[in-house]
């Protein structure tokens, strides 16, 4: 299936896990290592259970993946997977999709780059330090911070740096509403986590976006 144009843009938003980085089997370690904490049974937490939650608001995954837990449990369980998970992710990172580096450095010549994400609150700087990307990002948001809908931290986004004509950037149907709900176009990664056939345009290799918003 042949790239989709986009119309001309002023600057680029992308979504994290998915988009730019795939840290599941990292954090698959970690919340086992939370798990090995709690005074109560749960089943092997697998990387393919991260993966199918990857993309939800932080405060949904939990109560989906465990819905036998009590209130209380699940607020346990959470308290300590958001520590091993920035503890882990710190130390090991995750796995950067291929052309990752090379295209944000030719992006960044031409446009301001950004990220929105439904993580947790330190998420997002923990993959900017520990893959020393802080240059290439001019300001973040997430879920974690404000306890607000992707959409709606879009549009802080675009409102704290006076964005006219941005395009966002994911793999989800929850990102390619985030976008509609601000009116501006989305591109699919399709090497990510979801599956969006009503994306305005995909690419399924990084470096296809330089491609893409030079058309555009």
């Amino acid at each position: 299936m042949p790239l989709r144009s986009i119309p001309p843009i002023d600057s680029i938003i992308f979504d994290l896990d998915g988009t730019l980085w795939d840290s599941t089997a990292t954090v698959a370690r970690a919340w086992q290592a939370a798990a090995g904490q709690l005074d109560f049974a749960l089943h092997p937490i697998t990387q393919e259970m991260v993966r199918s939650i990857t993309g939800l608001p932080y405060d949904v995954i939990y109560p989906r993946l465990f819905p036998q837990l009590s209130t209380g449990q699940l607020e346990e369980l959470k308290r300590l997977c958001a520590i091993e998970e920035l503890a882990f992710l710190q130390r090991e990172g995750g796995r950067l999709y291929p052309g990752l580096m090379d295209t944000l450095q030719a992006l960044r010549r031409q446009y301001p780059l950004f990220i929105v994400s439904n993580c947790q609150s330190g998420y997002i700087e923990v993959f900017l330090e520990h893959h020393r990307l802080q240059h290439f990002f001019q300001d973040i948001e997430c879920f974690g911070n404000t306890k607000r809908s992707k959409a709606d931290n879009i549009r802080l986004i675009r409102e704290r740096n006076s964005l006219q004509a941005p395009v966002y950037v994911g793999d989800t149907i929850g990102d390619y509403e985030a976008s509609k709900s601000n009116h501006i176009p989305f591109i699919y990664t399709t090497f990510g986590f979801g599956q969006v056939p009503e994306a305005h345009a995909h690419i399924s290799h990084f470096d296809q976006l330089l491609q893409l918003v030079a058309a555009g």
